[in-house]
């Protein structure tokens, strides 16, 4: 079994289904409220790990009750977190997320106290035997301490960065992934409207990287290390119920697709199909 390890955070999402957006300095009834842990790479490593793989999370949770929760949610999906840092004091990372039934559109308020996973930790970890490590795109100079001590140590090891949000020096990190996967919402705010364009721009600063992104409901774009272009369309349910997680399953498509040696037009076809499939789901549980 191929053994995955993913750093990055976990959340406490309180999700409040409505069925419409409300208006500001009104009031509303919510219909449904649930919890579930959330985060980008957990919840990436929770389909990885329905997919077949090793799972394994590497973040920063503190003592205290909400911390429990995720753990059990963990243990649900069997993701290893034994290279977690326990912190006695500090919040749990909490998402208040509102969810519109109507269309599936979620809008979250996100609250943390948490510092972020430091490479002292990372560089203890035994990564000998790992076939791949995924990052969040951010706690950049960290990260960017990870990097370099892979590539000094482990340099067969591939790995992959999501870069959701544009943060400081987050582009200092982009040439030692084998894959970079962006956000639209990243592009957008550099002032690009079309995926292919910013792809090429990003192709400037990373010299022979897979370069990915997800596009909405135009589906996902690619650009390989040869320059060739590739896109897949978007796999919408019969109905959208929850949007949720929907690029952190995205991204999971990817890692896998990479770790089967799947063609680029393939892997994100692959991609946006577990996306798809995702959004006619409540929940993570394919």
């Amino acid at each position: 079994m191929q053994k995955i390890l993913g750093i990055g955070n976990a959340t406490l999402d309180i999700i409040n289904i409505i069925d419409h957006y409300p208006q500001e300095d009104s009031e509303f009834r919510i219909l449904k409220q649930h919890f579930q842990r959330g985060g980008n790479t957990t919840n990436t490593l929770a389909i990885l790990s329905q997919l077949g793989y090793n799972c394994n999370w590497a973040g920063v949770l503190v003592d205290e009750p909400d911390s429990q929760y995720i753990l059990q949610d963990l243990n649900h999906y069997q993701i290893n977190y034994s290279a977690v840092e326990l912190l006695k004091s500090g919040k749990l990372p909490t998402s208040y997320i509102l969810l519109n039934q109507t269309n599936g559109s979620r809008t979250i308020a996100h609250y943390r106290d948490l510092p972020e996973y430091a490479y002292q930790k990372f560089a203890t970890i035994n990564l000998a035997n790992f076939n791949w490590i995924h990052f969040e795109g951010r706690n950049i100079a960290q990260v960017q301490l990870m990097f370099a001590y892979l590539n000094q140590s482990y340099p067969q090891i591939p790995c992959s960065l999501e870069i959701e949000k544009p943060r400081e020096n987050i582009d200092t990190l982009f040439t030692y992934p084998k894959v970079l996967i962006f956000s639209k919402a990243y592009a957008n705010h550099y002032g690009y409207q079309q995926p292919i364009e910013f792809l090429h721009y990003i192709r400037q600063q990373s010299l022979d990287n897979l370069l990915v992104i997800a596009w909405g409901e135009q589906g996902a774009y690619a650009l390989d290390t040869k320059n060739q272009h590739y896109h897949s369309p978007a796999y919408p349910p019969k109905k959208v119920i929850d949007t949720i997680g929907a690029g952190d399953v995205f991204n999971a498509g990817i890692i896998d697709g990479l770790l089967k040696q799947y063609a680029v037009e393939k892997l994100l076809q692959h991609s946006c199909q577990l996306a798809g499939k995702k959004c006619g789901l409540l929940g993570l549980q394919l």
